[in-house]
C-alpha cells in the first residue's frame, strides 16, 4: 500500500443527458480534467424600464417597479476543457479523441433519425413541423452545483495529432446558458431541478456568516433612516 492511498479521487465536473420523460440518464459526460477557471454571469430580470441612466433624474423606467423582479436571473458559464489522449496510455483510443469530440458535439446536433422523420413530414405536406426536440442537459459541478443547461458555444482547438490524423489533443470553449423556470413549460422535469439548483443557493446563502453595521463603518441601528457613516478614517 502506499502513502497515496487514503486520498480521495477528485469529484470530475460532467454533463449528464437526460430523458425528461423518464428522468433516466441518456449519457454522462465526464470531463477529463477539471477546468482551472469558471466565468460566470447573472444578468437580473427587472421588472421596470431601463431607469436612470445617470443624467440626474432621466430614468423612463417605472419606479413602482425598480425593485421588482419578472423571474430568475438569466445565468451563463464560460469555461475551457481539456482532452489528452496521451494522459490514458492504458486506454486504447484507436480513434483519438474523435469520440469524446463527437459526443460533445452531438449536444448541439440533431441525430439522423430526427433528420429523417422531419423530412418525411415535409414530404407528407405537413403544413408546420415543430422544431426538433433536444434532450434534457445537466451541468454539473459537484453536488451543489446541478442545473439544467444548454449549449450556446462549443470551439474546439484540436493541437495535435496521430499518425492516421486522429486528433489526440483538444481544448474546447464552451458556453452553457442556465435554463430557468422562465424558459421550460410548466411540469418540465428541468423546471423542477432548477428549482432544486436555485433552493441549493438559498440554503447556501443562509450558511454565510452575517455582517455587521459597524464592519461597514456605521452606526445607528436603523439604516433605513438613521445610520450615518462614521469619520473614523
Amino acid at each position: 500500500m502506499t502513502r497515496y492511498a487514503d486520498i480521495p479521487k477528485p469529484i470530475r465536473s460532467g454533463i449528464v443527458v437526460v430523458d425528461h420523460d423518464r428522468g433516466t440518464p441518456q449519457r454522462i459526460i465526464v470531463l477529463q480534467f477539471n477546468p482551472d477557471t469558471l466565468e460566470r454571469s447573472l444578468s437580473p430580470q427587472s421588472a421596470g424600464g431601463s431607469g436612470d441612466s445617470g443624467g440626474g433624474g432621466s430614468g423612463t423606467g417605472d419606479r413602482n417597479e425598480a425593485l421588482r423582479l419578472k423571474g430568475p436571473a438569466q445565468e451563463t458559464w464560460k469555461f475551457t476543457a481539456e482532452i489528452d489522449a496521451t494522459d490514458q496510455f492504458e486506454v486504447a483510443a484507436p480513434d483519438g479523441i474523435h469520440p469524446q469530440l463527437a459526443t460533445l458535439e452531438m449536444l448541439v446536433q440533431p441525430t439522423t433519425q430526427q433528420i429523417r422523420d422531419a423530412s418525411r413530414l415535409s414530404q407528407k405536406g405537413a403544413i408546420e413541423i415543430s422544431p426538433i426536440e433536444m434532450p434534457l442537459t445537466l451541468f454539473t459541478w459537484g453536488s451543489k452545483r446541478v442545473m439544467p443547461v444548454r449549449l450556446t458555444e462549443l470551439s474546439i482547438n484540436e493541437s495535435a495529432f496521430d499518425v492516421n490524423l486522429n486528433p489526440i489533443r483538444a481544448s474546447l470553449s464552451i458556453g452553457l446558458k442556465v435554463l430557468t423556470v422562465s424558459d421550460l413549460p410548466a411540469g418540465h422535469r428541468g423546471a423542477d431541478l432548477y428549482m432544486a439548483h436555485l433552493a441549493q443557493k438559498e440554503r447556501l446563502a443562509a450558511a454565510a456568516r452575517r455582517g455587521s453595521l459597524g464592519g461597514l463603518g456605521l452606526t445607528g441601528g436603523d439604516i433605513g433612516g438613521t445610520a450615518t457613516l462614521s469619520g473614523r478614517g
